[in-house]
């Protein structure tokens, strides 16, 4: 009631006023990815990729990192680890902003609802990552922004609803639970 309206025109007279996510889409053509198992963690030679090799893919990805490993690139020669196989379309949204975990958890029920009708995808992604300068990590404990700011989270979602949970946090931060 009262403390609502008085929270409101403190933010009015401050100038502050909420922004939206931003939100990007992108699509990827012609990627190559890697081969992945839902049972297999660690991969197995020439038939799926680990989860170390996925992640590291990921963010390659998601950096827009070239992975056709030219020997004139001096940018990058990081390659799609193997077994891989070259995916027609990729598509990639992004969203940048404050965004609250209920909203995450339902992001992730609409991803899960995708498998519901037969689709050539094998599997899916959701990664979050926290602010490299929030003043918690997990629980509530202090984050060591100072020393990295890892503060990150990533579902791999198969088709037949396993997944994968990968977390990273800086080497001051308490591990998440």
């Amino acid at each position: 009631g009262a403390e609502e309206s008085t929270l409101k025109s403190y933010f009015s007279k401050n100038q502050i006023k909420a922004l939206k996510p931003k939100i990007t889409f992108s699509t990827l053509r012609d990627l190559q990815c890697p081969v992945l198992q839902s049972n297999e963690l660690q991969g197995k030679p020439e038939e799926s990729c680990s989860t170390e090799e996925l992640f590291e893919w990921l963010g390659a990805v998601s950096n827009q990192v070239s992975l056709d490993n030219k020997s004139s690139s001096f940018l990058s020669t990081y390659c799609c680890p193997q077994p891989s196989t070259v995916v027609e379309k990729a598509f990639l949204c992004t969203i940048t902003g404050f965004i609250i975990p209920e909203k995450i958890i339902q992001l992730l029920e609409q991803l899960c609802c995708y498998f519901r009708e037969p689709k050539l995808a094998y599997w899916l992604t959701l990664t979050v990552h926290g602010f490299a300068d929030s003043p918690v990590s997990w629980r509530e404990s202090e984050h060591g922004f100072h020393k990295g700011g890892e503060n990150l989270y990533n579902f791999v979602i198969f088709r037949n609803l396993d997944y994968w949970l990968q977390m990273a946090v800086g080497t001051h931060d308490d591990c998440p639970p």
